[in-house]
């Protein structure tokens, strides 16, 4: 049986990784498909915000997946229908209320398998390696928060 330091050494972001928001919106837009998980609290805090009730959030910017509700992408572009252009770039309408699926991002398992899968995803995000270094420790922490 491995011991936790065992396994530790074997993470190769045991050094940490840079990542700083550029707030390009590129890991909110398409052209390929995703789901935007948003959870029950989520999505209470996304009707205050909007001022909108529970029922007309689910009916106007969610989509049922089961049990589960993911945001809706616009069915051309697949962006997520919350990414809008603010003063001719493009931001979240709802940055203060994104669901926790956003705010984890690039922090994300797939991104983290492999320097090459954290590589790939900074070819799309131009804040992955720059700007602050989140420790190990750190993205522990943001993962457990999602995952």
């Amino acid at each position: 049986m491995k011991s936790a330091q065992s396994v530790i050494k074997n993470i190769w972001y045991i050094a940490g990784l840079h990542f700083v928001c550029q707030q390009c919106g590129r890991c909110c837009s398409g052209p390929d498909e995703g789901v935007i998980w948003i959870s029950k609290p989520q999505i209470q805090m996304l009707a205050d915000f909007l001022g909108q009730s529970v029922k007309d959030v689910r009916k106007n910017h969610l989509k049922k997946f089961g049990f589960r509700y993911s945001i809706r992408e616009n069915p051309c572009s697949k962006d997520c229908v919350f990414l809008v252009n603010i003063d001719g770039s493009k931001g979240c309408a709802i940055y203060n209320v994104r669901p926790m699926q956003c705010r984890t991002w690039p922090f994300w398992p797939g991104n983290l398998q492999s320097p090459d899968d954290w590589n790939t995803a900074a070819k799309k995000c131009p804040g992955i390696n720059k700007g602050k270094l989140y420790t190990y420790d750190e993205i522990q922490k943001i993962i457990k928060q999602k995952f």
